[in-house]
């Protein structure tokens, strides 16, 4: 009996050791409780607390935590019915505050953040919902933050997920962006046609430029080329004036004979003319230019002594030739 009582009674004192013994995960805190009052905050690992005397009251996950926020309908500040979620990530520093400061604190953390959000889109328009979330996101932050400090919890992201409008607001808004996008492919066209029109009109410019630079040029040229035809003319002229006054009637058979070869020329070249007659001699011609020749060698100047003039065979005058 004695040795029965002995083993009861260390089985007792094991369990009551075993009982006391509190173990906590990485990422835990729990409460502990001495009757019913709290105490201490058992940390991760081995605490021992007797049995009895000390309980663990909460145990708290000390770890970010997600929460999602459920659909709801929130009318915008111009009258637009809209749907809309989100997410809130959060994290306890304060496992005493969580437990003992608010009774339920995943629950209250959800009442506020829907509250709040139908306040902060309940101020805003339709456009300003769907262009703007960074903006809800970032107000949300700041009161959710503040209201929940005494809870010793720290809100550190809130997103909105979707915003859905009403069907038909969809339809209005999808009619608005492709009359939008059509306004501005008709501008970008107008703006494409105008430059278009400016190129070519610069490329007209620069080509009439162009032409007028190059008839200019030949202006130049032919003005240039009148200029020194009437320089050789005048040196001419004045050659042949120069002979006559030296009294070389030779000077005069030169302008008769141009003016024969200029006549005929025009016969020639006349396109009614197919059969030509000519009322002198040839030898009267070749004679005439004969004298053409005499007169240029006369111009040149004597260079050299001429040999002795021989007696010149008779020969006939010529129909333009002015005897002497």
């Amino acid at each position: 009996m004695e040795v029965t009582a002995l083993l009861f009674v260390v089985v007792l004192v094991a369990l009551y050791l075993v009982s006391s013994i509190k173990i906590v995960r990485q990422g835990y805190q729990y409460t502990i409780e001495h009757f019913g009052r709290f105490t201490a905050v058992a940390r991760p690992g081995f605490n021992f607390y007797p049995a009895f005397f000390y309980r663990v009251g909460r145990r708290v996950n000390m770890m970010e935590q997600v929460l999602d926020i459920p659909g709801q309908e929130i009318i915008t500040k111009d009258n637009a019915m809209v749907s809309t979620d989100g997410v809130v990530f959060f994290q306890v520093l304060d496992s005493a505050k969580a437990a003992y400061e608010v009774s339920d604190l995943y629950v209250a953390i959800l009442n506020l953040v829907t509250t709040n959000l139908r306040t902060v889109m309940g101020s805003m328009d339709l456009d300003e919902t769907l262009s703007k979330r960074d903006e809800i996101n970032a107000r949300l932050l700041d009161v959710i933050d503040h209201a929940t400090t005494p809870w010793g919890v720290k809100i550190t992201r809130i997103e909105i997920k979707d915003i859905r409008p009403p069907t038909d607001i969809v339809n209005s808004m999808a009619r608005q962006m492709k009359a939008e996008r059509e306004k501005r492919a008709a501008i970008l066209e107008a703006e494409g046609m105008r430059a278009s029109e400016i190129l070519r009109a610069e490329g007209e410019k620069q080509g009439q430029i162009l032409q007028a630079e190059g008839r200019r040029e030949a202006a130049f040229r032919d003005a240039e080329a009148r200029e020194r035809e009437a320089e050789a003319e005048a040196k001419a002229t004045q050659m042949v004036s120069d002979a006559i006054a030296g009294g070389n009637a030779q000077a005069i058979n030169y302008f008769i004979a141009q003016k024969y070869v200029d006549a005929v020329s025009q016969f020639a070249t006349s396109p009614n003319a197919k059969t030509i007659l000519f009322p002198v001699e040839a030898t009267q011609l070749i004679g005439t230019l004969g004298g053409i020749g005499e007169l240029a060698r006369e111009a040149i100047g004597k260079a050299a002594e001429p040999p002795a003039p021989k007696t010149p065979a008779p020969r006939r005058a010529g129909p333009f030739e002015i005897k002497e």
